[in-house]
């Protein structure tokens, strides 16, 4: 067995499960669960890390409040950097000169260098290794897909918005998903009304329920909807704990609902 091969498994040799967050088109919060995902996981006493492969749009890192931080290198290759000690993340965006800068690659330099993420960073002992990709199904999904085929994929959740053209998105994505041989744990309908903080009414902005209807009939789990919430946006824009921070919000039992689900599932798939 080559060193190089050795190396590989190593570096994922000590992640029990790991999720891919997929979207049919940009701005629909994929990045946002992911966060969100993870920080609940992490409170449900969990091991967890993210692996950031959105190359063009790296925003996890500012989500965290880790946008300044450095990667170090190490005899395993990359040593991901580490949110309050126990989350795991590595990103394009630690590699950047300067925040603000494009990342201008054709696909091969941008596969190549998320093969690299898969198999040159030194993750140690995870209970999730969570993907955040792209928008769409180009060939930074299919690069994903196929480097992390060998270890422990529990699967895909998908992220849609209510609204019709988000989710004729997410139906190419689910195609992508059987055709790529993916598992489909769920659909999260995000953006789902607006519950207002002073009479608590719920405001349907986009519309309502595209998400679960789509995954009624693609035969595939509704993991729940996620309302609009400012305290949720503030805590991404500040770098805070959702999770610990804002239990009253509308958005709280949601997210904490779908995360639980993710435990469930991968318990049933050990």
């Amino acid at each position: 067995m080559s060193n190089t091969l050795c190396l590989e498994r190593a570096n994922l040799a000590g992640v029990r499960h790991i999720l891919l967050v997929l979207s049919g088109k940009g701005g629909v919060g994929k990045s946002t669960l992911c966060t969100e995902l993870a920080l609940a996981l992490r409170h449900a006493g969990k091991r967890v890390g993210i692996l950031d492969v959105d190359l063009c749009g790296p925003s996890i890192p500012r989500m965290l409040r880790a946008q300044d931080s450095a990667v170090h290198q190490c005899d395993s290759g990359w040593v991901p950097v580490f949110v309050g000690q126990d989350i795991a993340l590595m990103s394009i965006g630690f590699l950047l000169e300067r925040p603000d800068d494009a990342v201008v690659w054709r696909g091969p330099k941008k596969n190549a260098l998320i093969k690299q993420f898969v198999t040159d960073v030194a993750w140690g002992e995870l209970d999730f290794l969570i993907v955040d990709t792209p928008p769409g199904t180009s060939d930074e999904h299919i690069s994903t897909v196929e480097a992390l085929r060998p270890y422990q994929l529990l699967g895909a959740v998908l992220v849609t918005t209510p609204q019709a053209v988000s989710v004729g998105d997410v139906r190419r994505e689910l195609t992508f998903c059987r055709k790529a041989g993916l598992q489909i744990l769920g659909i999260v309908e995000n953006m789902s009304g607006f519950v207002c903080p002073h009479c608590f009414e719920c405001t349907n902005i986009f519309s309502k329920g595209g998400g679960e209807e789509l995954a009624k009939h693609a035969g595939v789990p509704f993991l729940g909807c996620v309302p609009l919430d400012p305290q949720l946006s503030q805590s991404l824009e500040e770098g805070k704990d959702f999770i610990q921070e804002f239990p009253k919000s509308s958005a709280f039992p949601a997210l904490t609902h779908i995360a639980q689900q993710i435990l469930d599932t991968s318990q049933r798939s050990s």
